[in-house]
């Protein structure tokens, strides 16, 4: 028997015969002390056809192909599912070849206890980050003695735990600010479809009445009675060419009107100008020309001279100048007859009869007019002039209206496509849409727009490069540390925004950027990678994502650091 061996059997019996509970196995967990309680045999825990006796546990042998029997050593740390098997093993076919244990477990008493990779056990080196209490090196291999650090590590632990609590608790009411800020924003578009759908409705009455309004407009033009291409009436001829003399006569007016008051403005500036002359000039200087000058502006100055202007003249002139369509004193449209030729005035007798009785003989000879060219007993009239003021504007009526129609049936398709949209977990990322943060990476400035897009921007100037547009919110599992300060992914499954179809690289493919999410106090981008060429990963802090990470933290329960 081992020595080893032996003394472990005479503990055990001590241990027993003095009523004392037998302490697990070094590296063991509270979790797995279950698979080890037996005092006569153990069974490895993923190879139960496999019993060993207790001496045979931490015995710097791999015995079992699960290496559950040596959780306190790296006697096991090789194994995997691709070990191959050996001559001695007495497992089945479905027994298991990869390790049982998560790890070396280690207590860290006064901080969180975890677990150190089989790996690292006994290999000289002081594993503090996972092992506090230095328990990882029992061996002492050269010499080497791992103090324990945990009731210091513990402290500056939990003191940053407390700030990030603080932080989690912050970045739980910004959430809860984004959530309500998203209802109100979803609110709006599920009332502004309401609005859209009775204003469609409306919309749609109003074509249709608008469709008959040009139906009828259309028949009144067909059965209308049109001058014939000829000279036309002599009348309206004459109506024509006086209107248009009279608008020749007042455009002359205007630029005689103008010129006058620019002369008036050059005379005035000039008499000015000698005025002061005389005022300034030196009367001792001998220059004949100059007294000459002076004397002529004295002359012209001492004459009676009538005004420049006369206010009263020119309010004539003004008012004469004025179009007829602003005096009214002719109404052109009262003499003009585009329709009518003068064989028309003689047959025109509705003109004669009472007014009573005018517009209903009008519209029965319109109506009868037009039941005839439908009928094909007359032709329609064929008028190679433009289409009447009144057909013109029903057409246009209805166009407009249609147009309105189109734009309302749009805008109400694009918000309920918005309604269908994932924005994730409470609509959280609408409050959020539209909004950009950046980080400088090196040489280069990376900016993230949620639910936009993903942008790279060298920091010696140029153009942006576009990494990718958003495609739709995913989900990743991952399996990262936590920062001190609480900047970090964690472990468990995170949400995800995938950016696709960016920028085309040079003998690659689009650009393409993955944005892992995590809990945080405020929107930070706290990493950019390039996993492979042109395929980037951000990890990023949000509040947005805080109820969803804390739903998943129970990933981290049973010793796991907190996240934030």
């Amino acid at each position: 028997m081992r020595p080893f061996a032996y003394s472990l059997l005479l503990t055990t019996a001590a241990r027993s015969s003095l009523g004392v509970e037998v302490s697990r196995p070094r590296g063991v967990s509270p979790e797995h002390a279950k698979f080890y309680k037996a005092a006569d045999v153990f069974t490895c825990i993923s190879n139960p056809s496999i019993n060993l006796s207790p001496s045979q546990i931490n015995d710097d042998y791999c015995d079992c192909p699960d290496g559950s029997d040596e959780p306190g050593t790296s006697a096991c740390s090789y194994l995997s599912d691709l070990s191959p098997s050996y001559a001695s093993d007495l497992s089945s076919d479905n027994d298991s070849r990869s390790i049982a244990l998560p790890g070396y477990y280690c207590k860290n008493k006064g901080h969180q206890p975890g677990y150190v990779p089989f790996l690292s056990v006994n290999d000289g080196v002081c594993d503090y980050d996972l092992c506090c209490d230095g328990s990882d090196e029992w061996a002492q291999v050269g010499g080497l003695k791992c103090e324990n650090r945990c009731k210091e590590i513990g402290k500056e632990w939990r003191k940053h735990d407390e700030q990030r609590k603080k932080a989690l608790t912050a970045a739980g009411k910004k959430r809860k600010e984004l959530t309500a800020e998203a209802g109100r924003l979803r609110k709006q578009v599920e009332d502004r479809i309401q609005t859209l759908d009775t204003e469609i409705q409306g919309s749609v009455l109003k074509v249709k009445s608008l469709e008959a309004a040009l139906a009828e407009a259309e028949k009144q033009e067909r059965g209308k009675v049109v001058r014939s291409t000829g000279k036309g009436s002599k009348v309206g001829t004459l109506v024509q060419l006086a209107k248009d003399r009279i608008e020749e006569l007042r455009e002359s007016l205007l630029a005689v009107q103008e010129g006058r008051d620019n002369a008036v403005a050059r005379v005035t500036e000039l008499e000015g100008i000698l005025s002061t002359f005389k005022t300034e000039y030196n009367p001792n200087f001998n220059d004949e020309g100059v007294k000459r000058a002076v004397r002529s502006w004295e002359d012209y100055a001492a004459r009676d001279k009538s005004a420049l202007t006369n206010d009263a003249q020119d309010r004539d002139l003004d008012e004469i100048s004025k179009p007829d369509s602003e005096t009214g004193l002719i109404k052109w449209s009262e003499w003009e007859d585009g329709e009518e030729s003068d064989v028309d005035l003689l047959y025109n007798f509705e003109e004669y009869l009472p007014e009573a009785v005018r517009g209903w003989v009008d519209q029965k000879l319109r109506d009868l007019r037009i039941l005839m060219i439908e009928n094909g007993i007359i032709a329609p009239s064929k008028d190679a002039g433009a289409e009447s003021k009144s057909l013109t504007e029903a057409r246009d009526a209805l166009k407009a209206a249609q147009d309105g129609q189109t734009n309302l049936q749009s805008e109400l398709s694009g918000h309920k496509d918005d309604l269908a949209k994932d924005y994730g977990t409470d609509d959280v990322f609408r409050a959020l849409k539209g909004q950009c943060i950046s980080k400088d990476s090196g040489e280069y400035n990376y900016e993230l727009c949620w639910l936009d897009k993903t942008t790279q921007k060298s920091r010696k100037g140029g153009s942006h490069t576009g990494m990718g547009n958003f495609a739709r919110i995913d989900s990743v599992t991952v399996d990262d540390g936590v920062a001190a300060d609480g900047k970090g992914l964690g472990s468990g499954v995170r949400v995800a925004l995938r950016y696709e179809n960016g920028q085309h690289c040079w003998n690659g493919p689009n650009r393409s950027t993955l944005v892992v999410l995590a809990c945080a106090e405020r929107d930070e981008i706290w990493k950019i990678t390039e996993e492979e060429k042109c395929v980037y990963r951000m990890e990023v802090g949000t509040p947005a994502v805080c109820d969803a990470q804390n739903n998943n933290q129970g990933n981290n329960a049973g010793g796991g650091k907190d996240e934030l």
